[in-house]
């Protein structure tokens, strides 16, 4: 069966005439950069002074799941519908105290619980600064020796993250820990390494994530791919291309060393092809999850299932996209029997306000996305009113 994104009737099947709507005036809101930028600045302002209804009613309704894990069961059974299942991701960030670090470690296994006994969850995820302070991945990641508080406090950090990627072997869910800042990534790439080698003997279990933005990515993702054959594990592999490109840039240029970043987006692209085959041929000993809201990339991995004969429903292989964005590769994808899970963040309006900003600045930055999102709204309010 062809594959074709251009299908809009497909890509909207789930929403109203009234969601259609809604989600037309907010991705003509989102490509305004000065707009987008205001918002940044007074939504946490708005939110203190009660306007939180209309956050939950517009950006929260389109980008997240629900204020809780429970309240994400609609959505869950919604995308369920269609055949695409549920990331569910806990997305409360910036937080500094072990009180709130132990919270979000418990919130996460309660997702692992959630997910066993939902077919229509295949994954969970974490960030690991969800469980550890930012400064102290960074000191861990530049190799700073650590104080005798700092490395039991580190201590604890290793511990949640063992404990919620043990939870997730022993109910056989599959589990991403998310990519972040190339300034502490060597820390949360060295925890997603003990935990592969731990719980990854016979299948993936725990997954890394490769941002391919960065140059030096594919040749990590290789690396990990040799030990996980030198040492018997199984190798679980999400690939982005991420999510901090403006941070990463200017933090180069104020510290004065050579940006991490791909010099163009074409760079980004070819490296991001790359691993996908990288990935699809070792696929024995692999796990993989493509999270692309690019068209081009999604289709070069169905052309690589059938270059190497792998089943459409084959469980190693997943496409991604975020809740809310890319319903065209989404609802396409899975009609045609293809695995293909959304991210569906949840969390408290104001803890998850961080995340929304993000989302509404990564849709004007990225080139195209706000018009091609806007085009394929209009196009479908076009065919229904014929």
């Amino acid at each position: 069966m062809m594959i074709s994104f251009d299908n809009t009737e497909n890509a909207f099947k789930a929403k109203s005439n009234s969601d259609l709507n809604r989600s037309y005036w907010l991705f003509k809101m989102v490509g305004n950069p000065a707009l987008v930028k205001f918002g940044a600045k007074t939504a946490p302002i708005g939110l203190a002074i009660g306007f939180k209804g209309l956050i939950k009613n517009t950006i929260f309704k389109q980008f997240v799941g629900g204020e809780t894990i429970n309240e994400c069961d609609k959505t869950i059974a919604e995308l369920g519908k269609y055949n695409i299942g549920t990331i569910l991701d806990y997305s409360v960030e910036g937080k500094e105290s072990e009180a709130d670090f132990d919270a979000c470690c418990k919130e996460t296994i309660e997702t692992i619980h959630k997910a066993k006994n939902d077919p229509h969850i295949p994954f969970c995820v974490f960030k690991v600064t969800g469980l550890a302070r930012f400064d102290l991945l960074e000191k861990v990641s530049s190799g700073t020796v650590l104080t005798e508080a700092e490395t039991r406090e580190y201590e604890r950090v290793k511990q949640r993250v063992h404990s919620i990627c043990k939870e997730s072997h022993a109910a056989a869910q599959p589990l991403f820990i998310d990519a972040e800042e190339s300034w502490i990534q060597p820390a949360i790439d060295d925890l997603a390494d003990e935990n592969m080698a731990l719980f990854n003997k016979e299948k993936a279990i725990v997954y890394n994530t490769f941002q391919l933005y960065r140059k030096d990515r594919l040749d990590f993702l290789k690396q990990t791919i040799a030990k996980g054959k030198t040492n018997g594990f199984h190798v679980g592999a999400k690939l982005v291309r991420g999510a901090y490109m403006e941070k990463e840039r200017a933090r180069a240029v104020e510290k004065k060393y050579p940006s991490p970043i791909q010099d163009t987006k074409e760079d980004s692209d070819k490296d991001y092809n790359l691993a996908l085959e990288e990935c699809v041929k070792h696929i024995e000993i692999m796990g993989l999850c493509a999270g692309t809201h690019n068209e081009k990339s999604s289709l070069f991995l169905v052309e690589l299932l059938n270059k190497y004969a792998i089943p459409h429903a084959d469980k190693r292989i997943f496409f991604s996209q975020l809740l809310g964005m890319s319903d065209h590769i989404s609802y396409n994808l899975a009609l045609a029997g293809y695995n293909v899970a959304k991210y569906v963040p949840y969390g408290p309006v104001k803890e998850v306000l961080p995340y929304l900003i993000r989302r509404a600045q990564e849709n004007t930055s990225v080139k195209g996305q706000t018009g091609r999102e806007l085009g394929l709204i209009i196009k479908e309010k076009q065919r229904r009113r014929t």
